[in-house]
């Protein structure tokens, strides 16, 4: 009884949380990194860039389309927006598993409370946490890697470095004339971070079941390969963490991928309607009349591709450096 209360105790100190979210950013930046170049490509479909829409719809085309990254701009092209991925997915993935490890005992105290349902509650409050803290680094991130070299020659605009990205941002929609100025223009004028929270609410949204699922999966595989008994249970293989991490991501990407779509869609606008904050209803139209039902799910092959090792990578990667930590 009294280790059980000391285990509990130690779970809500802050040297535990402090080491729990080193151990989370570690990991999702190992995950990141070892799935880049596949990032990239998938936004580049999800965000509709017109030089890479030829490619889409095919496992050919995303091999392809990261082949015409790499001819353009060589390893640098494949890694573009990267920095801004690390910049933000230390802190996001700290944050979230971090605040996993705080919201999952506060939600099952005991075994006995330890239901589906609150492993889905957990890790979807965990995933929205995260996003609050790091949503404006996304923004920055899906920004820079939507540019391709062949628009940026069209254009004459210099390939967007982090800080640049951050500019343009802040400066969107700006407008000498009084005759032009939108209702949205004006309120950017007025809050121009706001700029920094396009697709804001759609990205929580689509976090819930992202993230819920992915934990609920997670924890529930976990407990039925690993039950805990007598206060004690047996510590996974790495490979076992691999393989539960693996198979949460591909149902987690399900779950979610419409989401995505149209979230991207909006972190982009700003770069199609400056003046403008695109709404649901009519970023949902868009997709839908461009692809139909399908657009909804243009480059889920490539998500797959990516998201499925990078979870597995990023559980492992966790709970390796939690035992490291000694967590």
């Amino acid at each position: 009884m009294s280790s059980t209360v000391s285990h509990q105790r130690d779970k809500n100190s802050i040297d535990y949380a402090i080491r729990s979210g080193i151990a989370g950013g570690l990991a999702g930046c190992i995950a990141k990194t070892a799935v880049a170049p596949l990032d990239r490509v998938k936004i580049l479909f999800q965000a509709s860039n017109p030089d890479f829409q030829k490619y889409a719809g095919t496992w050919s085309g995303a091999y392809r389309a990261g082949l015409a990254i790499y001819r353009d701009g060589g390893a640098r092209g494949l890694l573009q927006g990267h920095s801004a991925t690390l910049i933000r997915i230390f802190p996001y993935a700290a944050i979230k598993f971090m605040a996993y490890d705080q919201w999952r005992p506060f939600l099952m105290p005991t075994r006995e409370q330890e239901t589906n349902f609150r492993r889905f509650a957990a890790g979807a409050l965990a995933g929205m946490t995260s996003v609050i803290f790091t949503y404006p680094l996304e923004l920055v991130r899906v920004r820079m890697a939507f540019h391709s070299r062949l628009s940026d020659q069209s254009t004459g605009n210099p390939r967007p470095s982090f800080l640049r990205a951050m500019y343009v941002i802040y400066n969107e929609g700006a407008t000498p004339s009084s005759t032009a100025r939108t209702a949205t223009t004006q309120m950017f004028e007025r809050f121009p971070i706001l700029k920094f929270y396009r697709g804001f609410t759609v990205t929580m949204v689509g976090m819930i079941p992202y993230a819920g699922t992915a934990f609920l999966t997670w924890d529930f595989l976990r407990a039925h390969f690993y039950p805990v008994i007598d206060d004690h249970s047996k510590r996974p293989h790495p490979l076992a963490n691999l393989a539960i991490g693996a198979v949460s991501g591909a149902i987690s990407q399900t779950a979610s991928y419409p989401f995505e779509v149209v979230r991207r869609r909006m972190q982009v606008g700003g770069l199609t309607r400056p003046d403008r904050w695109l709404r649901w209803g009519e970023t949902v139209r868009a997709v839908y009349a461009s692809g139909g039902w399908r657009g909804f799910y243009v480059g889920l092959g490539i998500g797959y591709l990516k998201i499925i090792p990078m979870t597995a990578i990023s559980f492992a990667a966790w709970q390796g450096g939690k035992s490291l930590l000694g967590v």
